[in-house]
């Protein structure tokens, strides 16, 4: 017979604590203490006769299967392919003034000055025309519009790559109390490398000297990208 009958389908006579208690459920399970498992060698020494065997073997305990896979380890198939960098379209040169539609600067307006071993866009706003630094951005993520910058004659700095915007990795020589108690607190933000500056500011002031040469192109970097009702991006000219 049930410990807890049923009132009704579904229903039963004593509620789930209940019918817990009854079965002394709180006691904890069972504990049936096993005896050891005796060692097992893997050889074992059996005795043969005849004069010229020596009168004693070692013979395996566990006999060998007959059958056995011919590769143990299944091989994963090796890819011959290789990642190659995204080809720049064909409507951002150096110059083009680029739209960025996703990240921190959303919205902002910036200036393309070259494309990078990996694929990705490297730009500036300039920094001190609308605050956007010299960064890395997909090409996917951007809109080109029709105003360019000439830009004739002036090369990036090679040492501006993809290694350039790396960042460095610190090691954790905090001890694990130190680690608790400054949970949750702010971290202590890292003074800006002077030799990153003094690149932004030599890019900055050829990009500025041929913005400065179109007029109202200033205003034009400064202002915002955006959307009201009843515009749609795939409908514009830019």
């Amino acid at each position: 017979m049930a410990r807890s009958r049923q009132l009704a389908p579904g229903i039963g006579r004593f509620s789930r604590s209940q019918a817990g208690a009854r079965r002394q459920l709180y006691k904890g399970p069972k504990k049936s203490e096993k005896a050891a498992a005796a060692e097992v060698t893997e050889f074992e020494e059996v005795k043969v006769g005849g004069e010229k065997n020596g009168g004693t073997r070692l013979v395996p305990t566990s006999k060998a299967p007959r059958f056995y896979p011919a590769e143990d380890v299944r091989q994963p198939k090796k890819s011959r392919k290789s990642p190659k960098p995204a080809k720049l379209r064909p409507s951002i040169v150096p110059g083009t003034v680029l739209i960025l539609l996703a990240g921190r600067f959303r919205g902002k307006r910036v200036v393309f000055l070259k494309q990078l071993d990996s694929g990705l866009l490297l730009v500036t706003g300039p920094y001190k025309v609308n605050g956007v630094p010299l960064r890395r951005v997909n090409q996917a993520y951007v809109i080109a519009t029709s105003t360019k910058i000439d830009l004739e004659g002036f090369k990036v700095d090679p040492r501006i790559n993809d290694a350039y915007f790396a960042k460095a990795a610190v090691k954790g020589s905090t001890s694990a109390e130190a680690e608790f108690f400054s949970e949750g607190m702010p971290k202590p933000k890292e003074p800006f490398p002077e030799a990153k500056s003094t690149d932004q500011k030599e890019v900055d002031k050829v990009v500025i000297a041929a913005v400065r040469k179109q007029d109202n192109l200033v205003k034009y970097l400064k202002a915002s990208f955006g959307l009201t009702k009843g515009q749609f991006p795939h409908q514009m000219v830019f």
